[in-house]
């Protein structure tokens, strides 16, 4: 419906990136990979968009970085229309849950960030032995829907427990806001939440 409205998919799929992550700056090789087009109609669109003034351009070594304007007259209203803020990101990933177990000896998932319906931090957060970064990263991209980047990190399980132990403040960072937890095979997530109720 969105496209209808705007004449044109890649031109929805660029508002999307760029305003649900405003203070990023992009390159175009690097957004065709991000919203898999071709680069001539990418290409195309943001001069289009700069032309408009949503969007504006800034050189860093030779290189041309494309960014959202948030002094553009309308971005508040678009970036409701285009926000990742939709369901999308409150919706559950366990369908995923088989995905995570294919990585490694995956014991630790929690989901939290933008995945929960907040802004900022780390998105996912994954704690085992000999997890698969490649297939991490595709597990990744297919959650990363309407142009919402996500952050995650990946860990051994040895390091999450250390952190989780001497309460490191990445770690309780995640464990304090609102996040869910996929998967917790030794069930030291729920020992702690235990510990800190009674």
């Amino acid at each position: 419906m969105i496209e209808s409205l705007f004449g044109s998919k890649t031109r929805v799929k660029l508002l999307q990136l760029f305003l649900n992550n405003p203070n990023e700056a992009y390159y175009v090789r690097e957004i065709t990979r991000k919203i898999d087009e071709q680069i001539n109609s990418v290409r195309r669109e943001l001069k289009n968009l700069i032309s408009v003034g949503i969007i504006k351009s800034r050189a860093v070594k030779n290189q041309l970085y494309y960014e959202v304007n948030k002094d553009y007259r309308y971005y508040a209203p678009f970036r409701q229309i285009f926000s990742g803020k939709k369901d999308i990101k409150k919706q559950p990933v366990d369908s995923e849950l088989a995905d995570f177990n294919a990585l490694g000896d995956v014991k630790i998932v929690i989901q939290s960030g933008k995945l929960v319906g907040n802004d900022g931090g780390v998105d996912l957060l994954i704690a085992g032995n000999g997890i698969n970064k490649t297939r991490l990263k595709l597990i990744v991209k297919g959650l990363e829907k309407d142009g919402v980047n996500l952050n995650y990190v990946a860990m051994s399980y040895d390091d999450f427990y250390y952190r989780m132990s001497i309460r490191d403040r990445f770690v309780c960072d995640i464990l304090n806001k609102k996040h869910n937890v996929l998967i917790d095979v030794e069930g030291i997530l729920t020992e702690n939440t235990e510990k800190e109720e009674g």
